[in-house]
């Protein structure tokens, strides 16, 4: 695991050594282990690496890596799985390979070279962001793995094409502008995180999982970006070819699950797990605890607050897997006193405040290992996530319902304060309490009135329904979610809320929130669920055997039951949240308040302070509930405030304007 980054400038400000070296600097901590830089003074090219030592040690996996007849030259982050496998088949395809040591790093460059960079694409296993420059041609070439575990920036700013594993690495390029792209941010409000190909900023994108370009001229020419593996064809195709077979398909399962396990605990340093005790980590422990003479050592954190404590359960589960089990409880003023850091770590406005205790358990891990497994990928494979359940079921009863008599009671549901509405779902029969509490029912106005069940899940999923109307300036983009004609034929919602995810989701937040959380102390985080051909497996899985008796990842659990009994699993599902509700009206009110000030709002010129003003007052009062859009607008204003000022023309105020607008 590593940090890579680099620029293409014919002319430029600075010696391109120390600017690549700066660039590369910035990403310390993703390889503290060694540094290295690469330039071709003349073409204007250079590429730098930060390399966090995982497999092969020695010297011999040093980047920039070249290759002995000095065309192509690579700066790689990831791991490849079967890179063991790949030197075998290039040794029998005849080429001549002066193997220098035993890294990944060689293998790939020697499978780029032989094969050419479609045709190695499709052979690797892994996660992976890289850049390959072709001396010959003269053009360079950026990749990102099919899931998108590895993040990729690149784009043009002054007069450099610029690349990096995150922002802050371009940042230190003498060209960068930096300038704040108002769209990427109603894109921001709406998912709490920026989705690809987007970035904060204008003319930097994301390189979408999946994908390749190619830069030429100088840098000047950027392809479009080449698809080399479609999760959209991959998902029509297993759903038109599932077939209900469960116990062939839980042997299967089990057997590919596995090996992608086994691959991933290669390491030539200490490796571990997380475990939280849920299905997706606990999975994951047991198949590395099957597969190890050792017990494995595992990783949880834990709160005094029974609600957001997971902690007594993933003791459990330890206990009867026989791992090497470190926990550790976090007080509230330790989980707040991550706060300022975040801004920093993200690099770019990030609002999913699991980031929290991920970032937490992440230091925990890396007292003790270097790698650690990660569940990471089941709800959106396995049909996981509670609105897979609830949304669809929810949904099957609306669509029945005329459309203005939804919009009338949402209406109403939206005039009654939530802790009225709390006083009232506390009247109902108990095991009513749960599915009718307040914030359920203000969630419940939110998406009554979509016409179609995509615009239903979009509604669901969103925090700011109308981010466009809160922030100066701007316009919402088109994405994924609202353009339909991306989408693949497949059978119904629930498939289709699966899809969506996978490609937005889990590269956008949960991946991203993994990468950054681990990177910032130097952790590599491997992710089995994600290896491609179990993303491949799991659609050939019929959603009847993912969702079944109102419980999902029926087929995922039945490989896991065979390790761990079903008793110990049995438990609602937790989340791995912090309580950012009540620390908003307690101990971060100050700090809330200081961000959320109308005069700062006005001068900064980003949001309009009336809406942000009207729901900073009713959560701090009780009227409504409103911490999730709160903390969208205060992790931006805390990212605001921590990055070097631009004095772009596009980042001052634009005409205050009164627009009538809710969330």
């Amino acid at each position: 695991m590593c940090g890579i980054a680099g620029f293409w400038a014919k002319e430029m400000r600075g010696a391109p050594r120390e600017v690549a070296g700066a660039m590369g600097d910035r990403l310390h901590s993703r390889g503290p282990d060694d540094r290295g830089v690469w330039t071709d003074e003349e073409a204007g090219i250079a590429l730098a690496h930060r390399r966090l030592a995982v497999i092969d040690l020695s010297p011999a996996g040093h980047q920039p890596m070249t290759t002995p007849c000095g065309r192509y030259t690579l700066v790689y982050n990831g791991e490849i799985y079967n890179h063991r496998e790949l030197r075998g088949e290039l040794e029998k395809a005849g080429g001549h390979f002066a193997w220098r040591g035993h890294s990944d790093t060689e293998t790939l460059l020697a499978a780029l070279r032989h094969w050419g960079l479609e045709g190695a694409l499709r052979r690797l296993n892994g996660m992976f962001a890289f850049a390959l420059w072709d001396a010959a041609e003269r053009r360079l070439f950026l990749a990102r793995d099919r899931m998108g575990e590895k993040p990729l920036y690149f784009g043009r700013s002054g007069g450099a094409f610029l690349f990096g594993s995150e922002l802050k690495a371009l940042a230190a390029h003498p060209e960068w502008r930096g300038a704040v792209d108002r769209e990427a941010l109603t894109l921001y409000l709406r998912h709490n995180y920026i989705p690809e190909p987007w970035s904060i900023y204008q003319g930097i994108g994301k390189l979408l999982p999946a994908h390749y370009v190619v830069i030429g001229d100088e840098g000047r020419a950027v392809s479009e970006p080449h698809c080399y593996w479609d999760l959209g064809a991959v998902a029509a195709e297993g759903t038109a070819r599932a077939a209900e077979e469960p116990e062939t398909l839980t042997d299967e399962l089990e057997a590919l699950l596995a090996d992608a396990v086994g691959r991933r605990m290669d390491a030539d340093v200490p490796l571990g797990a997380f475990l939280s005790g849920g299905y997706d980590s606990t999975t994951v422990a047991a198949l590395m605890q099957a597969q190890s003479d050792r017990p494995v050592k595992t990783f949880s954190i834990g709160f005094q607050e029974a609600a957001y404590n997971e902690a007594e359960h993933a003791r459990a589960v330890a206990g009867h897997l026989g791992t090497d089990h470190t926990e550790l409880y976090v007080t509230p003023e330790e989980a707040r006193s991550v706060i300022p850091e975040l801004p920093t770590i993200w690099d770019e406005p990030f609002a999913d405040s699991s980031q929290i205790p991920t970032y937490l358990v992440s230091r925990l891990a890396r007292r003790h290992v270097t790698v650690s497994l990660s569940g990471d990928g089941g709800d959106e494979l396995f049909c996981g996530y509670h609105q897979y359940a609830f949304g669809c079921r929810l949904w099957e009863k609306l669509r029945w319902l005329p459309l203005a008599l939804r919009q009338r009671l949402a209406s109403l549901l939206q005039r009654i304060p939530a802790d009225n509405l709390d006083s009232l779902s506390r009247r109902l029969p108990r095991d009513m309490r749960t599915r009718f509490s307040g914030d359920r029912l203000l969630k419940l106005a939110e998406v009554l009135s979509p016409e179609t069940g995509e615009a239903f899940y979009r509604a669901l999923v969103s925090h700011w329904k109308e981010p466009a109307a809160v922030v100066r300036g701007a316009g919402e983009p088109d994405t994924l979610f609202t353009d339909t004609g991306r989408w693949p034929r497949l059978p119904g919602l629930r498939e289709r809320m699966m899809y969506l995810d996978a490609l937005t989701y889990l590269p956008g937040d949960i991946l991203a929130k993994t990468d950054r959380a681990t990177m910032a102390v130097s952790l590599e985080a491997r992710v089995p669920m994600l290896d491609h051909r179990l993303v491949e497996l799991a659609w050939r899985v019929p959603t009847s055997l993912k969702f079944r008796n109102g419980k999902g990842k029926w087929l995922l659990r039945q490989v896991l039951y065979r390790y761990v009994p079903e008793s110990l699993m049995d438990r609602p599902k937790m989340g791995f949240e912090v309580p950012v509700e009540h620390w908003l009206r307690g101990p971060l009110r100050e700090w809330a308040e200081d961000l959320l000030d109308e005069r700062r709002l006005r001068e900064e010129g980003f949001f309009h302070p009336a809406p942000v003003r009207r729901m900073w007052q009713e959560h701090l009062s009780g009227a409504r509930r409103w911490n999730y859009h709160l903390w969208d607008v205060l992790m931006f204003q805390a990212w605001l405030r921590e990055r070097p000022a631009t004095g772009s023309p596009s980042d001052r105020p634009e005409p205050e304007a009164r627009p009538a607008v809710g969330g």
